[in-house]
């Protein structure tokens, strides 16, 4: 990478070949190993209480996303009287949503000086409430809407969420990194995983609390189909909830950031509290971080546009056990939410592993190798049950344990682990900077993967 702002000697100053290396230099890269924090950020202590509120801050950035996810059935109930809408609405949330957010990833990441990080985050949390108030309202309300009329009405609501988490993203990571806490970093990651796990969790004990009746299952219908207004009610209340929580909890996290990472240039002047955030901040350029993070941007990038294959896959593997002697959780309506429950399960785990101490987290390059070595997961899915026409490994451990769960571990670990190691490899006052530019990246990853996994489509 190359660079006089991360190499203190001046021969290393003339050599751009050489990557860029741990500000700490490589007399603390032994200590750095261990706690991962810079030393002039020490006096900051470790808070558990401020770890949750940033864990909850996670789980609110991807909560509407999962709660789209959860009511497909209801939405697909909803546009049942128009073949193409009931068909291509997947994939229209799907566009819309990542192309939004990617929009707005790209415009945030460019105004930066002037830039409120409590700002985007509270401003995110407050489209979300609104949002899943419509949403809430609409499944008791305007039931009989026509199926174009509700599809317009559903994409508006996914583009509007989509912003908001553009916002919470771009907030959220900056925040955290201006903490120079790394954990908090983790934090956000863990509370992403969560997100997943709850919903998917949730999908399953409610399929096994109340199955289909005897009419549902000869009509093909789920219990969540059958029952779709008021599980939607439920989901989108939640949603609601989560947020509203997120949002008073936030509060006093941010009267603790204008205490300890502003308050001590507010001593020194009269200015106000943004005056002084904006005088500590440093205005840099995208091509600037990615020329110091290259390795550890390309490695996320990478992991989460492969992460956006499993879904494709996920909805299309059964149990190998047949249909005539299979259980309760081993019917499609509860082993498929299952599959996703293991791989968030997997993902949620690798994240919180990230507190262990691994030498390659001070290895850029090999992260990114790692990353791209991942992609051998994808080819395991093809030896499942996929459309239940057989699995070459007749076996659901292995579907749900070595597949699933592995392949969300290494997602989670290689996420959390790229994000937490960009701090060390960049100027303090390029932290805001660099946690937007990393949430840049996960944004970029996913909208990569989302269009090509359509190449898996139609398997």
């Amino acid at each position: 990478m190359g660079g006089s702002l991360l190499v203190r000697s001046s021969a290393r100053e003339d050599d751009r070949s050489h990557e860029y290396e741990p500000l700490t230099g490589n007399d603390e890269v032994e200590a750095l190993e261990s706690s991962a924090v810079f030393e002039d950020h020490e006096q900051i202590p470790f808070s558990w209480f401020e770890y949750g509120i940033f864990a909850l801050l996670g789980m609110a950035m991807l909560w509407a996303w999962n709660m789209f996810l959860a009511a497909a059935p209801y939405f697909s109930s909803r546009l049942a009287s128009d073949p193409w809408s009931q068909t291509n609405f997947q994939s229209a949330i799907l566009a819309v949503s990542t192309m939004t957010n990617l929009g707005v990833m790209i415009l945030l990441s460019q105004i930066q000086q002037s830039a409120s990080y409590p700002y985007r985050i509270n401003i995110a949390l407050v489209i979300n409430i609104s949002v899943f108030a419509l949403l809430t309202a609409s499944t008791v309300v305007f039931v009989n809407a026509g199926p174009r009329l509700f599809l317009s009405f559903l994409l508006l609501t996914v583009a509007a969420t989509a912003c908001a988490t553009g916002f919470i993203q771009n907030g959220a990571f900056a925040f955290a990194a201006s903490f120079g806490r790394p954990e908090y970093m983790q934090a956000l990651m863990a509370g992403q995983g969560l997100a997943g796990v709850l919903p998917a969790l949730t999908q399953v004990v409610t399929v096994l609390a109340f199955p289909p009746t005897g009419d549902e299952a000869k009509n093909g219908k789920t219990d969540a189909a059958a029952d779709g207004q008021s599980a939607a009610f439920f989901y989108f209340l939640a949603a609601v909830l989560v947020s509203l929580v997120t949002l008073i909890a936030f509060a006093p996290l941010v009267r603790r950031h204008n205490q300890i990472v502003v308050g001590g240039r507010m001593a020194e002047s009269t200015a106000s509290i943004e005056d002084a955030e904006r005088a500590s901040r440093k205005s840099v350029s995208l091509w600037h971080l990615f020329r110091k993070l290259h390795w550890l941007s390309l490695a996320l990038g990478v992991t989460f546009a492969e992460a956006m294959f499993f879904p494709v896959f996920t909805v299309k593997i059964t149990s190998v056990v047949p249909s005539e002697s299979a259980g309760a959780l081993f019917r499609p309506a509860a082993f498929i939410p299952l599959a996703f429950f293991f791989w968030n399960l997997g993902d949620l785990s690798g994240r919180v592993a990230t507190i262990i101490p691994f030498p390659l987290k001070k290895r850029p390059f090999a992260l990114f190798i790692l990353s791209v070595a991942r992609s051998g997961f994808i080819p395991l899915y093809f030896l499942c049950n996929i459309g239940g026409r057989g699995a070459v490994v007749p076996s659901d451990f292995f579907y749900l344990f070595i597949v699933q769960f592995c392949f969300g571990l290494t997602n989670g670990w290689m996420g959390s682990t790229c994000m937490m190691a960009s701090g060390d490899w960049i100027e303090d006052e390029e932290r805001e900077a660099a946690g937007g530019f990393m949430g840049l990246c996960i944004v970029i990853g996913l909208t990569t993967g989302s269009l090509l996994s359509f190449s898996v489509a139609g398997i």
